[in-house]
């Protein structure tokens, strides 16, 4: 079976993911840090923003994909896994403070809501079987 929004959400996932590497990379490397945080406050936040992240995409990618299989097609499954990574890049951009520090709290009001919604989802759809 085809899965349009889960394949795309991934790939999306992936991508955010590799983004959120390479910055970590960028303040290694521009503070001579290799390994470890360094006590950096800069790195810390930057790996905490990965963290959040690895903590936060496997679940939502795991109900996207078993509400898909579900129930295929749906607009608004599509809307809510959009709205998911837009808000993950949101709390990597604020993670780092300064004028984008709002985008951390949006982030994660916006992941939060989506876990819940989508557990929610899922919990209605097996009821219903």
């Amino acid at each position: 079976m085809y899965l349009p929004i889960s394949l795309s959400t991934a790939a999306a996932a992936a991508l955010v993911n590799i983004w959120l590497s390479v910055r970590i990379g960028a303040v290694r490397t521009s503070k001579k840090i290799s390994v470890g945080d360094g006590g950096d406050e800069d790195l810390i936040r930057r790996m905490r923003a990965q963290s959040n992240f690895i903590e936060n995409a496997p679940i939502v990618l795991v109900l996207i994909a078993m509400i898909e299989l579900s129930r295929p097609g749906n607009l608004w499954l599509a809307g809510v896994a959009g709205l998911f990574v837009l808000s993950r890049v949101a709390h990597g951009l604020g993670m780092d403070g300064g004028p984008l520090r709002l985008g951390r709290m949006v982030g994660t009001l916006v992941t939060m809501l989506t876990l819940l919604g989508l557990a929610i989802w899922a919990a209605t759809i097996a009821i219903d079987m």
